[in-house]
């Protein structure tokens, strides 16, 4: 199992560097990568092309690091070797009444010596 959390845990690594140089080769104000082509305008040479990349490549990384996370969740968690199961009621026991007239069986017995003199 340590070998695949592993194999995801480089994935994830990998997939997250990634995302990080693609937003920071993207400027807020629309220049960014496609700023280095050769002006602002989005019709010269394809640079409308190049921000739809961008963008396009930050959403397909960012959904694939949730769905190697979730994945990663999933197939490495160790399931619990013992199932749950309902308690079992036990029912106590009815009291036992003592009967309504001392038989012998059930009279106190004096275990002590009588007095003398």
């Amino acid at each position: 199992m340590s070998t695949i959390f592993t194999l995801f845990m480089i994935l994830i690594m990998i997939a997250s560097i990634l995302l990080i140089i693609i937003i920071m080769a993207q400027n807020p104000k629309g220049g960014g990568l496609s700023g280095t082509f050769g002006g602002t305008s989005s019709a010269q040479f394809g640079v409308q092309r190049t921000n739809d990349f961008m963008e396009k490549a930050t959403w397909t990384l960012g959904s694939a690091i949730i769905i190697l996370i979730l994945l990663s969740v999933i197939l490495t968690g160790k399931p619990s070797t013992t199932v749950p199961t309902a308690p079992v009621k036990t029912e106590a026991p009815a009291p036992q009444t003592a009967p309504a007239t001392n038989s012998p069986a059930t009279a106190p017995v004096n275990t002590q010596a009588p007095a003398g003199n």
